[in-house]
């Protein structure tokens, strides 16, 4: 049976309770019913895993955000030594996936280059660097500064297909007006593009880029407007590292009437369709 990576960090700090069940719920069924078991990756109690699901108490505190910390790649030693719970990120998720010889993972958007501060890049850029893993997401999230990602993406090697889209998806919008370079329409020719990719010893992932569903995606307008606002109120209250991202979701959330909540919903489901029929039809010959 073929088997698509989850990242914990999405239902332990990425959504709020009780939207981080449904996230689970949704992109669980959604990676079944393309004919992919789920495995949620973590660290549970110092161990690292990629099924935290069997786990059912695990699964609960990290459900209900019961001393779980945030984890990334830097993180995992530490938080095994200190035989904590550990939330892994999307550069965590794809260390453990890729360990444990599982090729595709879905979430929702990548970290990147910040907006207020173009040092500071998320470390999700470097492990897709290094990482072979096939990662499907909805771009990179709308806080961040897309170009800038996008340069960096190109410049460490990473290849970037578009799902079935020309544009390179904002998370909560599928319109952000900066171009892709290349695009697929199909999970054949994913499939393809990886083999090829294997075939020539490339160790980076490979990024796929889908647009959040049609029916939930937000305007750019108003995602642009929540994302200043949110941006301004994270420099107030002097949010800093791993607290950024949490922070200014849940206040895109706020100023968007919990719209881009759903949306984020509706993408996570998405993506864990697409990722699990792309390891179901790698695991055909």
């Amino acid at each position: 049976m073929p088997h698509l990576a989850l990242e914990s960090s999405v239902f332990a700090q990425g959504l709020p309770i009780p939207e981080n069940r449904e996230a689970l719920t949704r992109m669980t069924s959604a990676a079944h019913a393309a004919g992919a078991t789920p495995r949620i990756t973590a660290v549970v109690r110092g161990s690292p895993t990629t099924d935290l699901a069997a786990d059912p108490a695990a699964l609960e505190r990290f459900l209900a955000r019961d001393g779980v910390r945030k984890v990334s790649t830097r993180d995992l030693a530490l938080c095994m030594a200190q035989h904590g719970d550990g939330a892994t990120t999307v550069a965590a998720t794809m260390h453990l996936a890729a360990s444990d010889g599982i090729d595709v993972f879905a979430t929702g958007g990548i970290g990147g280059v910040h907006r207020d501060a173009p040092f500071d890049e998320s470390g999700d850029l470097v492990e897709l660097a290094r990482t072979p893993v096939i990662v499907v997401c909805a771009g990179a999230k709308s806080i961040l500064d897309l170009p800038a990602t996008l340069e960096r993406l190109e410049t460490l090697g990473v290849t970037v297909l578009g799902y079935r889209t020309n544009t390179l998806p904002g998370f909560f919008t599928a319109h952000t007006g900066v171009s892709l370079a290349d695009r697929v329409d199909s999970v054949e020719e994913i499939a393809a593009v990886w083999r090829a990719h294997r075939a020539l010893g490339r160790t980076a992932g490979l990024l796929v880029m889908q647009p959040p569903p049609a029916a939930d995606a937000l305007d750019a307008a108003l995602v642009d407007a929540a994302v200043e606002d949110a941006l301004a109120e994270a420099r107030t209250a002097r949010v800093r590292g791993g607290a950024v991202t949490p922070f200014l979701l849940a206040a895109v959330a706020r100023r968007t009437n919990n719209q881009s909540l759903r949306t984020n919903l509706s993408l996570l489901e998405a993506n864990a369709a697409l990722g699990g029929a792309i390891a179901a039809r790698l695991a055909r010959p």
